[in-house]
């Protein structure tokens, strides 16, 4: 299963190769409540995956894996790029991210990537937003970019996720719902600048979860991308 995911990887790589970073030097107009959401996305995005890489182990999920993180580590290689090219600088940590990475780090494999998929879930709904509400050419083509590894990334996790029973459904399900509730009041700023309000904000990613039937038990329903 996961040589084919590999071999996704290594493609969308080379495509990146190919296509080359976004015209840095074109700048970018960011209003200051975006900047703030962006940087502390940038943080998150911004981890070694050391933790992750060594408990996927080796052969072809291990691979994987690190050329999943290296996707993830590009995010904020662009994120931190496009602060810069809207003269603003990076954070070093932020208290949301923080508590996100103690989680995920607390027991084995399986519940980190449970983790991972709330974070890629609320991510595809925020890069949408950024793109689509930034009336800024840098940064709508950057967000476009990471929301369409985004949406790779979370039939990748389910995958092998596999099928979750019902008490561990119920788990992701409050820590989901913490998650994002802490995301939208967190970010209530900048997203309601990118014409998102909290609860829309909230309530989409909720249809995001539904549309693509993360964490409904059945390891292989095809996802969709096509949510709000």
């Amino acid at each position: 299963m996961f040589t084919t995911w590999v071999e996704n990887f290594e493609a969308e790589a080379a495509r990146r190769n190919c296509t080359g970073d976004p015209d840095w030097a074109v700048g970018a107009r960011l209003h200051p409540d975006v900047v703030k959401s962006v940087q502390r996305f940038q943080v998150g995005e911004s981890g070694d995956g050391a933790n992750l890489i060594a408990k996927a182990g080796g052969g072809t999920y291990g691979t994987a894996v690190r050329l999943f993180v290296a996707e993830e580590q590009n995010h904020a290689r662009m994120l931190e790029h496009l602060l810069q090219a809207a003269g603003q600088p990076t954070i070093s940590s932020h208290w949301t991210d923080a508590v996100f990475v103690r989680l995920r780090r607390a027991l084995g494999l399986r519940l980190e990537l449970m983790v991972l998929l709330i974070a890629e879930t609320v991510a595809l709904r925020y890069y949408r937003a950024l793109r689509d509400g930034s009336r800024d050419p840098l940064t709508a083509d950057v967000a476009n970019r990471i929301l369409q590894d985004e949406e790779r990334h979370v039939p990748f996790h389910q995958a092998r996720l596999g099928r979750i029973c019902l008490p561990a459904r119920a788990f992701w399900w409050l820590l989901f719902a913490g998650a994002v509730v802490t995301v939208a009041r967190d970010h209530a700023p900048g997203l309601r600048q990118l014409g998102v309000g909290p609860w829309q904000f909230v309530l989409q990613t909720l249809e995001i979860v539904r549309r693509q039937g993360i964490m409904d038990g059945d390891a292989h329903r095809p996802a969709r991308t096509d949510a709000p």
